[in-house]
């Protein structure tokens, strides 16, 4: 029974655990990249650097296309409309294209910036302003300019010597329009590629630097914007938990500086009234307690004495006054409990404690109950002396609120089991008390909260959600622990860690 409804708590409750572990690891150490830091990355710097981007890529274009075009412009003037007339002027006046060539060279401006040449239609060339001569070779632009309308061709690319070339080839025509040739001007850009390379280079440091800056200058904004709040949300988590005791440090007199002082002022405020209600509550309890001391104790007075002159109706009447004083007490001691809890008076009466001993003396008031309710109780402690520095009457209460929670949580008919046994942890030993029932069991999501004060997982059960508090409470003051694993249709299992100080392997007796 222990090991099921342990096994199938685990599994429903693991996942759960392990996703909020992970969530807690990914956090960063200090700023989480999400929330305001997460915006800021996406809408600021993403749009910054989209428009950094925008703007190198741009300018890239645009210095390229610049300083292109420039050259292109001459290497275009060297084969000009007027450079195609002259030859042709020279042609219809006998001139042949050898001679005309080498006239047009000799008086050619453009030597020291660009490379002409004069091309027959066959691709030779007759002559060139470097003064070498030049074998055949594949030229792109010239045989474009003889296939097009236009009769001009361009050409920017490698060579076959590897060299990178902007070329501009124009068709030579005669006065019927017939090819006879073409002037062809070139000239090296590899050195401008490198120059276009290098302010492309500079653009991008400048852009990346810029970036720097911004990213250096706003983090200190984010900083003073991120770090309280991430007080705040601290801060308030605490009060959440009950840290009435909480202070925010006001750091800005802005948004977040008045979010401060209005948080602090709600923690006073909620201070102020939560000691009040818990005053209220001791005092009521106290006034509470005496005259239900007294009408229990008429009633039990009334109830067992002198019966002959009582008739069956007044008898069962005054039955049903003990019963329901003795619950109400309950109630009251289970309030005066909970005021001592918040105002941290709960305290033990320490002293050497047999746990086990007053776990069976707990289980034999008990399992009178139960049996006359119709439930079986079945118990495996071992015949042990286990001494502790404990408050024996605190210990009683603990088992019997766990035990009445069994019961009143089960089926009637079904079993309630009880276990104990003796485990080492961290060198330490330890009695653990096993406590399981086949009743109707806790969700997954009620599970975390039956602890808290004032929770009812189930509000069918009478009961004030007091009881697990204050238990959980007095295991806490004895150093041990209280865990609780349920399966709803199934049942629940509580599992109660308490130090041991010595264990006396003789019987007991």
């Amino acid at each position: 029974m222990f090991n099921s409804i342990k096994g199938k708590a685990r599994e429903n409750s693991e996942k759960p655990r392990r996703e909020s572990l992970k969530e807690a690891v990914i956090g960063l150490k200090g700023y989480k990249i999400e929330g305001i830091t997460k915006r800021w990355l996406i809408n600021i710097i993403g749009v910054i650097t989209f428009l950094f981007i925008l703007v190198f890529l741009v300018s890239c274009f645009g210095i390229k296309n610049y300083y292109y075009n420039t050259v292109k412009n001459i290497v275009n003037s060297g084969a000009s409309q007027n450079s195609v007339s002259y030859f042709r002027n020279n042609l219809d006046e006998g001139y042949s294209l050898e001679s005309s060539a080498s006239d047009f060279i000799s008086s050619y401006s453009g030597k020291d910036r660009t490379t002409l040449w004069v091309i027959d239609n066959d691709g030779n060339v007759i002559s060139s302003s470097s003064g070498f001569a030049v074998e055949k070779q594949n030229m792109p632009d010239y045989n474009e300019a003889l296939a097009s309308e236009s009769g001009t061709g361009e050409f920017v690319g490698k060579i076959d010597n590897g060299e990178k070339i902007m070329a501009f080839s124009r068709a030579i025509t005669d006065k019927n329009g017939a090819h006879i040739g073409a002037i062809r001007v070139m000239t090296d850009i590899s050195q401008l590629d490198n120059q276009i390379r290098t302010i492309w280079f500079i653009i991008g440091l400048a852009l990346v630097l810029i970036m720097g800056i911004i990213i250096f200058s706003n983090r200190f904004f984010i900083r003073s914007i991120i770090t309280p709040v991430k007080e705040i949300n601290d801060a308030t988590k605490l009060i959440a938990q009950g840290n009435l005791d909480v202070r925010i440090e006001k750091q800005y007199n802005d948004e977040i500086g008045d979010l401060s002082d209005s948080i602090n002022a709600m923690a006073s405020e909620i201070a102020t009234a939560d000691k009040m209600k818990n005053d209220f509550i001791s005092t009521i309890s106290h006034e509470l307690r005496t005259p239900l001391t007294s009408i229990k104790g008429w009633g039990e007075t009334l109830t067992y004495g002198n019966q002959d002159n009582i008739d069956e109706l007044t008898q069962r009447g005054l039955q049903v006054i003990v019963s329901e004083a003795g619950r109400l007490e309950g109630f009251v001691e289970e309030l005066l409990d909970f005021s001592r809890l918040q105002s941290g008076r709960m305290t033990l009466r320490l002293t050497k404690t047999d746990i086990l001993a007053e776990l069976e003396e707990t289980l034999f008031t008990f399992t009178e109950r139960a049996i006359r309710e119709g439930y079986k109780v079945k118990v495996n402690i071992p015949d042990i002396a286990s001494v502790a520095n404990a408050d024996p009457n605190r210990l009683k209460q603990v088992f019997m609120n766990i035990l009445d929670n069994a019961l009143k949580y089960s089926r009637t008919g079904s079993n309630i089991f009880v276990k104990a046994e003796f485990v080492k942890k961290d060198e330490e030993q330890f009695v653990k008390i096993s406590i399981a029932d086949q009743g109707c069991g806790i969700s997954a999501e009620d599970l975390p909260h039956v602890k808290d004060k004032f929770y009812k997982a189930n509000v069918s059960v009478k009961g004030s959600g007091i009881g697990l508090a204050v238990t959980n409470e007095i295991v806490n003051l004895h150093h041990g622990t209280l865990d609780i694993d349920s399966v709803e249709g199934k049942g629940t299992l509580v599992t109660i860690l308490l130090p041991v100080q010595e264990i006396y392997t003789e019987q007991k007796g």
